[in-house]
C-alpha cells in the first residue's frame, strides 16, 4: 500500500491531520490514516481524476478528512465507489453510509472520520465543494 502523500495526482489542500498530538488517541489516528490511505489507493487504482484531500480539523466536527474526486462517466463513478466500499469492508472498516449509487452522478461515502465524494465532472463543477470548504479548485475544473 502506498502512502497518501505518494499518490500521483492527489493534492492535499491543507495541512495534514495531526497524529499523536496532546490529548489525541494514537490508535484512532492510525485508523483514520489507514482509512484515508485505503480510499486514496482505491481512487488511484481506479484512475479517478482531479483528486483532492481537504483537512477538516478545526473546520467541522463532521469528519477529519474529505476526499473529492471525479470519474469520467456514471459507470466510472459507480465503479470507484464500489471498489472503495468493497476494500473498506474486506479490510475491517465496516459498512460506510452511502448516498447516490443508483444515479452515480455524485456518490457520497461517509466512513465517519473520512468522507469521500465521487463526482462526474459536470456535477462537481456545479456543486463546487472546494469553494464551500475554502480551498482552490484544481485548474482543470475552473469554469471558462
Amino acid at each position: 500500500m502506498t502512502s497518501p502523500s505518494s499518490c500521483r495526482g492527489t493534492r492535499t489542500l491543507t495541512s495534514p491531520i495531526n497524529h499523536g498530538t496532546a490529548g489525541s488517541d494514537a490508535a484512532a489516528d492510525k485508523t483514520i490514516g489507514d482509512l484515508r490511505a485505503l480510499a486514496l489507493d482505491c481512487i488511484e487504482d481506479m484512475k479517478a481524476e482531479e483528486t483532492i484531500e481537504i483537512d477538516l480539523n478545526g473546520k467541522t466536527s463532521l469528519a477529519d478528512t474529505m476526499i473529492i474526486t471525479s470519474g469520467r462517466s456514471q459507470r466510472h463513478v459507480g465503479a470507484i465507489a464500489d471498489r472503495i466500499l468493497q476494500d473498506m469492508k474486506s479490510k475491517g472498516f465496516g459498512n460506510a453510509r452511502v448516498e447516490g449509487l443508483p444515479a452515480c452522478d455524485w456518490v457520497l461515502i461517509d466512513a465517519g472520520d473520512v468522507i469521500v465524494h465521487i463526482f462526474r465532472p459536470e456535477v462537481r463543477g456545479f456543486y463546487n465543494l472546494e469553494k464551500m470548504w475554502g480551498v482552490d479548485r484544481p485548474a482543470g475544473l475552473l469554469a471558462g
